[in-house]
Order: C-alpha cells, then sequence, then structure tokens
C-alpha cells in the first residue's frame, strides 16, 4: 500500500508520495527555470560532487537579491571556508560526546510523556517531537529553553510557505522576497545577537560561546556570522527531529503488521526510523548551482543553473529500492539520503537518530495501543521542500 498522501493533505509538489515518478531522473523546470534532479544516482552524484555542484546560491540569483543573511551559514558554504567552520562545532557532535547526552534526553522524555500521562488523547508533536528535540539543542547552544515558543515562531516563518520557489519570477519581486525573509527573522537575529554580546561579556560552557569566541585563520566570525551560525544549529538543530519523530510514528500507525513487528523486537526500532527518513524524508529537497557545464543522465546542465536535488523522491527510487512504496522496518540495506551525503551531510544526524530510538521505544513502552484517531488526520509542514507534521492527534488508551 502507500501511504494515503491525499487524504493527509500533503503538499502537491510530494509527487513521489503518491507513488508516482518522474518521466526522467534529471528535467529542467521551465516554469520555475531549474533544474530537478529525483533519480537516487543522480541526487547522490550530485551531493558528492561539491566542485561542480555548489552548495553557494548565490551565483543563480540577480546581484539585486541582497544574500547577505547567509553570511555563516554552514548550507551556503563550500570547500575550505565550510570544513574550517563545520569543524568548530564537529566535536559537540561527535559520537561520543552524543552518546553522553542519552541519560538526559531519556529524562526529558520521560518527564514529557509523565505531563500527558491519563489522558486519553495525545497531541504528538506538542507534546514530545517539538519540545523534545529543541530543549536539547537549546541546552547545547545554551539559550533558555524556555524560549521554545519564540523558536517555534521562527520555524513557522522560515519553513511555512506554501508556494513553490521560482527563478522566473520578477527581479524586483525576487528582491522583495528575501528581503521581506530577513525582516521576518529580524527578531530571531536581534534575539541571537543579544546572546552573543552576552557571551562575549560572560563566557560559559556551551556552543553559543564557543563560537564567539572561535576563529579562523587568525579572525574572529563575524557578528552576522556568529548569529546565523547560531540560527541554523538552533533551528535546523530540532526541527529535523521533530518531523523524525512524528513521521515514525504515522509510518508504524499507517502499516500495523509492520508496528507488530517493530513491538515484539525492539532491536527494528532503529531500522523502522531509518526507514521513516526513506518513506518520509524530513528535507524533501536541496539546492545546488552548476560550477561549470555538467552531463548528468545524459542531460546537460549548464554552468550557473539552479539544481534541486530531491532526496524524497530520489529515496523512493523503484531502480534502487525494492518495493520503495513499502515500508519495511527491517529493510538492509538501506541507502537512504534523508541526511544528504558528502561534505555537508547533517551534522546532527547522529543525534537526531539517538533521540528518535530512546523516544519511539519509551512511547511503545508508555502507549502500546497508541493510534491515530479516525476523522482527525495529522497535518503536514505547508512548505513543497519539507515533509513532517504539524500535528499528530493520537488516541494512546485501550
Amino acid at each position: 500500500m502507500t501511504l494515503p498522501a491525499d487524504t493527509w493533505g500533503l503538499h502537491e509538489a510530494h509527487f513521489w508520495l503518491r507513488g508516482h515518478t518522474r518521466e526522467h531522473p534529471v528535467e529542467f523546470d521551465a516554469e520555475r527555470g531549474m533544474w530537478i534532479i529525483t533519480g537516487h544516482a543522480e541526487v547522490l552524484a550530485a551531493l558528492s560532487d561539491p566542485a561542480r555542484f555548489r552548495s553557494n546560491l548565490s551565483a543563480a540569483f540577480p546581484d539585486t537579491v541582497d544574500m547577505s543573511f547567509n553570511e555563516g551559514n554552514l548550507i551556503q558554504m563550500d570547500g575550505q571556508a565550510h570544513r574550517k567552520l563545520r569543524a568548530l562545532v564537529s566535536n559537540a557532535f561527535t559520537p561520543k560526546v552524543v552518546a553522553d547526552l542519552a541519560p538526559r534526553i531519556a529524562e526529558l522524555t520521560g518527564e514529557l510523556l509523565d505531563a500527558v500521562d491519563g489522558q486519553e488523547e495525545v497531541e504528538l508533536v506538542a507534546a514530545l517531537a517539538y519540545p523534545l528535540p529543541v530543549i536539547v539543542i537549546a541546552e547545547l547552544l545554551g539559550v533558555p529553553a524556555g524560549d521554545r515558543e519564540l523558536f517555534r515562531q521562527w520555524v513557522d516563518v522560515l519553513f511555512e510557505n506554501p508556494q513553490a520557489f521560482s527563478l522566473n519570477d520578477d527581479q524586483d519581486k525576487l528582491a522583495e522576497d528575501f528581503a521581506e525573509q530577513a525582516n521576518v527573522l529580524k527578531p530571531m537575529t536581534d534575539y541571537l545577537t543579544a546572546h552573543a554580546a552576552e557571551r562575549r561579556r560572560a563566557p560559559r560552557e556551551d556552543l553559543f560561546t564557543r563560537l564567539v569566541q572561535a576563529e579562523v585563520d587568525g579572525q574572529r566570525l563575524s557578528d552576522t556570522e556568529v548569529v546565523n551560525f547560531a540560527g541554523l544549529l538552533l533551528l535546523a538543530g530540532h526541527i529535523t527531529t521533530t518531523m523524525l519523530l512524528g513521521n515514525t510514528i504515522l509510518c508504524l500507525d499507517s502499516f500495523p503488521s509492520q508496528a507488530e513487528r517493530v513491538r515484539a523486537d525492539r532491536s527494528l526500532v532503529p531500522s523502522a526510523i531509518e526507514e521513516s527518513l526513506r518513506m518520509l524524508s524530513p528535507f524533501a529537497t536541496t539546492a545546488r548551482v552548476t560550477a561549470e557545464d555538467v552531463e548528468l543522465a545524459g542531460r546537460t546542465i549548464p554552468r550557473g543553473q539552479l539544481v534541486l536535488p530531491m532526496l524524497g523522491a530520489a529515496n523512493r527510487d523503484p531502480r534502487r529500492f525494492e518495493r520503495p512504496q513499502e515500508f519495511d522496518p527491517a529493510r538492509d540495506p538501506n541507502p537512504h539520503i534523508a541526511f544528504g551525503r558528502g561534505a555537508h551531510f547533517c551534522l546532527g544526524a547522529p543525534l537526531a537518530r539517538l533521540e528518535g530510538r530512546i523516544a519511539v521505544n519509551l512511547l511503545l513502552d508508555r502507549f502500546p495501543a497508541m493510534r491515530t484517531i479516525p476523522g482527525r488526520p495529522p497535518t503536514f509542514m505547508a512548505s513543497p521542500d519539507m515533509t513532517g507534521v504539524n500535528a499528530l492527534p493520537l488516541r494512546v488508551t485501550a
């Protein structure tokens, strides 16, 4: 069976969730003025070749568009600058450091589930999938976890645009759109700038202090770089896990026989999470710009073109995955690319996986009979570039 994408109201751009594939794995979308890559091998090739597929997207946009809000944004960086900046925080996500967070993650999960204990119905995102990872990343970064409603407002601003982006828009409109995005994020920028100034006055043992004090080639990061880097860690550091948790529980609910396998054999929880990442890839689309003319799958993509590798579609490629529309918690191998690949592989992937494993196991312990509620389907994020539940009502009593 396929997931009931239409019933759930998933974005129409997510054609792969409706069992559809593109005619060719590399196509030019004339309406949007960019190239779409949907094949697994082709997406993998693009992500693994930073010399030809660059992450700095400024070359694809007219000069009238102000891209300064991307200074210090790892996602938009290439080469040595990317490697050096990533190295500043990579030791905060080593296997040992992440593993040492397990007791705190389990403690937080237990506290959040205690808060809804005794209720017949639970909205999973509000109760657990959102607060758990945002508290963890806030504690690592060193900002108050109690401000998490602010963080969610900023996520909504960034990711809740239902319109697919188009390079064919008028240049003035493109410039206005980018300026508007920077304007609506000003509260976040002001918030993080204040924290950066406070760390300079009174350093702490946290990631924010490390960013403020860090040097690259003998130079301290600028205020803009510190704020943008911290913003990326704060927002991307929790939203992926939020979607991972909700999507995993939804996949288990949608495939009852497979859910029974996981309940009976908890060693399948990690692979069930990996399969949910394949089935409902949180960041469904990423972006690159060609640094030269590139031949891919028999098509020539000219230099300076915006390219969209569609991770969600690649993870359903029937050339790479048998029964791609079926949720198989024991799928092996499962070479999904939901966390990307290459130099930009998701820095927080080990933490997201750990949070997911702990939370799913504790949910199955606490609510063995949890299921979705007829007539109250999940709601999804409106963005064409993301696949994740905004709300997942569950009945948790037998």
